[in-house]
């Protein structure tokens, strides 16, 4: 069973934001459905990220720092992973927050980038192997 079943995020313009989430998703194996409002990907058939339009248009973007989305940190499987996954990110129109790099403060081995949609939304590409056993 997974962690989560699905994570829904709201934006105001759902065509932008899947321009800007789509190459991130279908480069983490995610798989993609578009319906009626919403767009959906899916990973293993089973969780689902899911983008749908503001109810009250005009509300956006969300401030990092407010209530509400902090940033989603997704885990990859290398540093260079971190750099594509980042890359990909800004080609696709994300907003650099914090380019790749060590992170010691969080462990010694903690490799991250931070960037930010249109919409104030805020991802990570993090990468934090196990440490070494003796």
């Amino acid at each position: 069973m997974p962690i989560f079943d699905h994570l829904g995020v709201t934006v105001s313009d759902v065509p932008r934001a899947v321009a800007q989430f789509d190459p991130i998703l279908s480069a983490l194996g995610f798989a993609r459905t578009d319906a009626d409002e919403s767009v959906s990907w899916y990973a293993d058939g089973e969780t689902e990220f899911i983008v749908m339009p503001a109810r009250d248009p005009g509300t956006g973007p969300h401030r990092h720092g407010r209530v509400g989305w902090q940033h989603l940190a997704f885990a990859v499987g290398s540093r260079g992973d971190v750099d594509r996954m980042h890359r990909i990110a800004t080609d696709a129109g994300w907003t650099v927050v914090r380019e790749p790099k060590e992170y010691p403060r969080f462990t010694d081995r903690y490799y991250a980038s931070f960037l930010e949609d249109d919409n104030g939304i805020r991802i990570e590409f993090m990468h934090n192997p196990p440490r070494e056993s003796d």
